[in-house]
């Protein structure tokens, strides 16, 4: 995430910086005093065109740098104008939200036709799915980091499943390799892979091959689906299984 090559000369989250950046930087504070950091941080990705695949501003990447940069007494930025919650330590777990836990256990062909995949990503069934993956999740509900979108599935209007997806890991030896990827077509393509950070059958669920079936359902629409949120397709997915808990099959099972 953050190297030196040499002094004035590093990289963070794959941007280079050297020392004309740094004078720009200490440039942008002193020519708007009394501004926040907030501000500072905007401009400057206005200024070197920082932004993500939608259009939108690296901001909060772009703050990250300057409070690196701070701690290495590069730069002063300006005092913080308030202390605000930290969005990830202070954050309270999600909200209950009641769901339908009737029993449901059967063939997955008897079923079939009536599941539905949908990507519920700023609906109101986002609050359900925080919900769900807090309570019956092993690893609970943590905020994605980055682009992200999460998944319901459903039978008959009931859920049946959660599936997240999030931004990749920056670097995977083994999956660099696999793809083809040096270090810089990896730094140009790696917003084009989708990490899956949680996959639920909810308890009361018990369909053989259910989980599979609803991984190829997912593997051919969230290209898509990305484009849509994100404006950029989605041409690997990515994940990890922890083999002391889990086999793993239902990957294997859905061609991954």
């Amino acid at each position: 995430w953050y190297t030196w090559a040499m002094k004035l000369d590093l990289v963070y989250r794959g941007r280079h910086l050297n020392s004309e950046d740094i004078v720009l930087i200490k440039k942008v504070i002193a020519n708007n005093p009394g501004k926040s950091r907030r501000f500072i941080s905007e401009e400057l990705c206005r200024q070197w065109n920082w932004r993500q695949q939608n259009g939108a501003l690296k901001d909060m990447i772009c703050r990250g740098l300057l409070l690196r940069l701070e701690r290495e007494g590069l730069i002063t930025l300006p005092p913080r104008k308030q202390l605000t919650n930290n969005p990830f330590r202070n954050r309270k777990p999600p909200e209950f939200v009641k769901a339908d836990q009737t029993p449901i256990a059967c063939n997955l062909k008897d079923m079939k036709q009536a599941i539905q995949l949908a990507s519920i990503r700023r609906t109101n069934l986002e609050r359900l799915y925080n919900s769900l993956i807090h309570e019956h999740h092993y690893l609970g509900y943590t905020q994605p980091v980055g682009e992200n979108l999460k998944y319901i599935a459903t039978f008959n209007g009931s859920p049946i499943a959660c599936i997240g997806w999030s931004s990749p890991a920056w670097y995977i030896g083994c999956r660099d390799r696999f793809i083809g990827w040096s270090a810089e077509v990896r730094k140009k393509n790696l917003h084009l892979i989708a990490y899956q950070t949680r996959f639920l059958i909810l308890p009361w669920v018990s369909v053989p091959c259910l989980a599979s079936h609803l991984l190829g359902i997912c593997a051919r629409i969230i290209s898509a689906d990305w484009m849509s949120f994100y404006n950029h397709p989605i041409y690997f997915l990515e994940t990890f299984v922890d083999t002391e808990r889990f086999s793993g099959i239902c990957y294997k099972a859905a061609n991954w």
